[in-house]
């Protein structure tokens, strides 16, 4: 049997990771990731893929209207951005001495997990 029994994908970017769209309209900007949605392997990124929603008033909106807001792009098409070396590159993990697991530049080397 191959693939996930949970059905749940593993994600190689997490929240406040800077990305670089690969595919699509967007492709080539770069951004702030705002949420990693595992279950349907998607990601939000601030400002990148907006689409217009129409809304109704309602209490958090009183006037209602047109309102364009990020879209979900796939984990697929986007790819980490090292804060070191400022390239996009791919990840791995290394473990430490301690046990616990970073992510690691495949460029640099350097780690990009904070602490």
């Amino acid at each position: 049997m191959s693939g996930f029994s949970s059905g749940v994908a593993r994600a190689h970017v997490r929240k406040d990771d800077t990305v670089l769209v690969r595919r699509g309209r967007d492709r080539g900007k770069t951004g702030k990731v705002l949420t990693v949605l595992l279950k349907t392997g998607q990601v939000f990124v601030e400002k990148l893929n907006l689409v217009k929603r129409h809304t109704k008033p309602n209490p958090q909106n009183k006037q209602g209207g047109i309102i364009e807001k990020e879209g979900p792009i796939a984990l697929s098409n986007v790819m980490l951005v090292c804060p070191k070396c400022n390239k996009a590159a791919r990840s791995g993990k290394k473990v430490l001495a301690s046990g616990g697991r970073v992510r690691v530049c495949k460029n640099c080397g350097e780690t990009i997990d904070r602490g």
